[in-house]
């Protein structure tokens, strides 16, 4: 019997194998132009927003926050920002057409700015093909759980619920699927069996604080690569 290993036919693709094909793309993504200027979206106290704005200021990363924009115009954030110095703007949905003519408003305040990376930090929107156009895998989001589990909404309630016994903090790039572009960095939580959402939530988000200004650096410093969805990082 031959073995597979010398087996001169070529395997046979599974068809009903609902895993995405993996195929390494040998682009390795340039470090972003420097000075990078970072734009943040939010939409509400912005914590993930402070951690941003505490590791520019340590030398973590090296960028400056161009500026900070949210859809709603009571959101605490704004205030971080502006106690930190950074420009802070609110962009009102219910001012334009629809959900396309918001995201370009959005694009071009970003790049009228020069943003080159945008980092969602509870923004609570869905970003649309103008906004992905305009800053194509130049989009990070953070989301409180180990995904590709628990994707949207209530996500830590989902995972008590579920009764899982670890979940976490994702970051991720942004695509048009939600929750579902490639992951740049993960952090475990163990879920306790007294846990609350509340509980779990405080240990989640202290894990987003940490990684979240790690993925920035990460994707600032370029050498990464797309393949099919995994975010591949250079070889040390």
């Amino acid at each position: 019997m031959t073995s597979a290993e010398n087996d001169p036919r070529p395997p046979v693709e599974n068809r009903n194998d609902p895993r995405p094909r993996v195929e390494v793309e040998n682009d390795p993504r340039p470090p972003v132009e420097k000075p990078a200027r970072v734009g943040v979206l939010i939409s509400g106290r912005g914590s993930n927003l402070q951690a941003i704005i505490d590791a520019v200021a340590a030398g973590a990363i090296d960028a400056s926050i161009a500026v900070v924009i949210s859809n709603r115009a009571g959101a605490p954030g704004l205030q971080r920002a502006r106690d930190a110095g950074i420009e802070a703007l609110h962009l009102d949905p219910r001012d334009y057409a629809d959900r396309d003519a918001y995201d370009r408003a959005l694009a071009d305040a970003l790049r009228a700015r020069g943003v080159t990376l945008v980092c969602l930090a509870g923004f609570m929107r869905l970003v649309g093909r103008p906004l992905l156009d305009a800053f194509p895998q130049r989009i990070l989001n953070i989301h409180p759980s180990l995904l590709p589990a628990f994707p949207g909404l209530d996500a830590q309630r989902q995972a008590l619920d579920h009764g899982v016994r670890v979940t976490g903090a994702t970051v991720h790039l942004v695509t048009s699927e939600l929750d579902g572009g490639p992951i740049v960095l993960q952090a475990a939580v163990p879920v306790l069996d007294g846990d609350t959402v509340e509980t779990l939530s405080a240990r989640v988000l202290a894990e987003e604080h940490r990684i979240y200004p790690d993925a920035i650096r990460l994707v600032l410093e370029g050498g990464w690569s797309i393949g099919g969805r995994r975010f591949v990082r250079a070889s040390s």
